[in-house]
């Protein structure tokens, strides 16, 4: 993994090394801790650091034999890092080894292979530095040449960390909020009543209709906007479009409310009506919304039941939603308030049918509807190629807001590294093979528009 890891040709090299690789970082969609950066969050040991909350690299310990008391379990700090480093030879070809040997090398000057033997070397130096607050929160991000951060933020948060960081004149990195209103879309959820009396204290306003609970999201939207979100996120995991009749909604949401059953066809047409009274509002807003498809989770019953969710137990679901994005997004299109739009799909499979299906939608604003990176199980070498080769295909690369770490971790902007080295290669092969013009100004363009001012542009946020 040396300077050209990864670069197989000369022209991919000279693409990174000149162009990509002192770019800036714009992370607009990951789940750090707005608290633990207005804080500037101390690090104990490399444990917490890279260990804590990683389900990446939990399943890869489950799937090494490791028992869960070294995982999520009581074992100390230290055994949890022993663990961790008799794993990581074996990760041949996993992106974890990649991610791993980069922390390794960016943050803590480590070149030396991680596993058994070395780990009480790794684990002595890498722990020295963080004892020396030369790894906080705030130093890694700033060490990482980040610009702005988008957090995934709950509409019922107060953001007063946000707001924190916001008035520090000392930290010049924007962090900004990202609106995440799944509270308001699971109707059919135990926790769907309680999250909708906190919308009403919050708003010191009853909600008992439909049209209620709108003008309520809209006044969390308002105040979200004046703290600087430009940015909705949604988790869409099964069905999200079913024609309604307006009039029905107030029954649906009165059953809901009662916690009364609801048919799958009722939470569907909630839901298909919440996101479009939603996407209406960010469009007047001039947000961009983002719309993650296609995550099976909590499979593991047992599992879930021991250590909760987002533990490293969700897998790729294969539902087929093509009509169901066509139609909620031309229900929005339709009277001309369908806002920015970024589509992951978890599903590999669905490539194409997301980079056709932006096709149907744009105008306005350059690459308006955007074929998001690959995401989650597609966050590796394999998955990016194929993204950025369908979205090629389909529609243009030059135009594509880039790369996102998705991540809780403060080490994780080494991803932005492996993408853009990754970009370099793909269209190194393609000059190198006479598929494009070795035109290195406009080229060095297009890999630095990628790599940091489309999403700049894209969400108007000067950094």
């Amino acid at each position: 993994m040396d300077e050209h890891f990864l670069l197989k040709t000369p022209t991919a090299q000279k693409l990174y090394h000149e162009f990509a690789k002192d770019m800036p970082i714009f992370d607009y969609h990951c789940h750090l801790s707005a608290q633990e950066i207005a804080e500037n969050k101390s690090f104990n040991n490399l444990s917490e650091i890279w260990l804590q909350g990683d389900h990446y690299k939990w399943r890869a310990l489950r799937s090494n034999g490791v028992d869960e008391r070294f995982i999520t379990g009581d074992a100390t700090d230290k055994e949890k890092f022993d663990k961790w480093a008799e794993t990581v030879p074996y990760l041949l070809g996993n992106p974890l080894y990649h991610w791993t040997s980069l922390e390794l090398k960016r943050y803590f000057h480590i070149q030396t292979p991680l596993n058994s033997d070395t780990a009480d070397e790794i684990w002595d130096k890498g722990n020295e530095l963080l004892q020396s607050n030369e790894l906080t929160a705030r130093s890694l991000i700033e060490k990482s040449n980040v610009k702005g951060i988008c957090t995934t933020d709950d509409p019922l948060d107060d953001l007063q960390y946000h707001l924190a960081i916001k008035e520090d004149a000392t930290f010049n990195v924007k962090v900004l909020p990202t609106f995440r209103p799944d509270g308001a879309l699971t109707i059919e959820s135990e926790l769907f009543n309680s999250w909708i009396n906190k919308l009403e204290e919050l708003n010191n306003a009853k909600i008992g209709t439909f049209e209620e609970l709108i003008v309520g999201l809209g006044k969390r939207i308002d105040y979200f906007h004046e703290v600087g979100c430009r940015l909705s996120d949604h988790g869409l995991d099964t069905s999200f479009y079913k024609e309604f009749n307006r009039n029905d909604l107030d029954v649906i949401f009165n059953k809901g409310r009662m916690n009364d059953e609801l048919t799958i066809e009722e939470t569907t047409q909630f839901r298909t009506a919440v996101m479009i009274e939603l996407g209406k509002m960010y469009a007047a807003k001039g947000w961009a919304m983002q719309l993650h498809i296609g995550a099976l989770r909590n499979n593991n019953k047992r599992m879930l039941e021991r250590v909760g969710p987002n533990t490293g137990f969700d897998s790729i679901a294969d539902f087929s939603y093509a009509s169901d994005l066509s139609n909620l997004l031309n229900a929005m299109e339709y009277t001309n308030e369908l806002p920015k739009t970024i589509i992951y799909n978890l599903n590999p499979s669905d490539n194409y049918t997301i980079g056709s299906m932006i096709g149907n939608f744009q105008g306005e604003t350059p690459g308006k509807i955007q074929f998001g990176t690959a995401w989650w199980f597609g966050d590796q070498r394999d998955g990016m190629v194929d993204q950025m080769k369908v979205l090629s295909n389909c529609g243009i690369l030059a135009r594509f807001v880039g790369m996102v770490t998705d991540s809780r971790s403060f080490l994780s902007y080494t991803r932005h590294e492996y993408f853009r080295r990754i970009l370099c290669d793909v269209i190194g092969d393609w000059v190198e093979n006479g598929e494009y013009p070795a035109d290195f100004d406009l080229l060095g363009k297009i890999i630095q528009d990628i790599c940091f001012h489309n999403i700049q542009n894209y969400l108007s946020i000067e950094l």
